[in-house]
């Protein structure tokens, strides 16, 4: 028993010594190689699906940022507008109440054309322009036609009347004028 004894330490001494190769049974050590392959993809997956959120959440943020941003825009980019308008606003308190004082027709309708004039000209200086239509051939882009009258002596599809003023803004239609066309009567 001695023999088998010594036979046993010996294979133990090699077992356990850390410096010996490891010999796998075969199969194992593909196994081995993917299964730290595999723990390599999780940690990897874990990483990029971190990143993921993260991008995520910023991306929210900044749609809410941008909202908020356009939203005060919205509120306060007409300020400046409001501000040239009050002199006309200040106009018309001035026109009611020479009105109401003096009874005179004439004096008041010249200061209602003061108050249309000062209010284009602010307007125009914030980019609003009238649309000429009267005596011009009818464009349906800048003219809305709402009726139609025989003109003999006009050229058909030219405006013969202007009952609404339209306008544009920086170049832009803001609104169209509403004409009155003449047609071959």
């Amino acid at each position: 028993m001695i023999i088998g004894m010594e036979n046993d330490e010996k294979y133990e001494g090699v077992a356990a010594d850390p410096e010996a190769p490891q010999v796998y049974p075969p199969g194992q050590q593909e196994a081995e190689a993917l299964k730290q392959e595999l723990e390599s993809l999780k940690k990897e997956y874990d990483s990029v699906y971190d990143r993921l959120l993260r991008k995520q959440a910023e991306f929210e943020n900044y749609k809410k940022r941008v909202e908020r941003e356009r939203s005060e825009f919205a509120q306060f980019a007409s300020s400046e507008l409001m501000k040239e308008l009050l002199h006309a606003l200040d106009s018309f308190d001035l026109a009611i109440r020479n009105a109401a004082g003096e009874g005179g027709a004439g004096n008041t309708l010249r200061g209602f054309e003061l108050i249309y004039k000062q209010l284009l000209d602010t307007l125009t200086r914030f980019g609003l322009k009238p649309i000429e239509a009267k005596g011009k051939t009818f464009d349906p882009n800048y003219h809305q036609a709402v009726s139609t009258q025989a003109a003999p002596d006009l050229e058909e599809n030219t405006v013969i009347e202007e009952m609404r003023k339209g306008y544009t803004l920086h170049g832009r239609l803001l609104r169209p004028a509403m004409v009155s066309v003449s047609v071959k009567g």
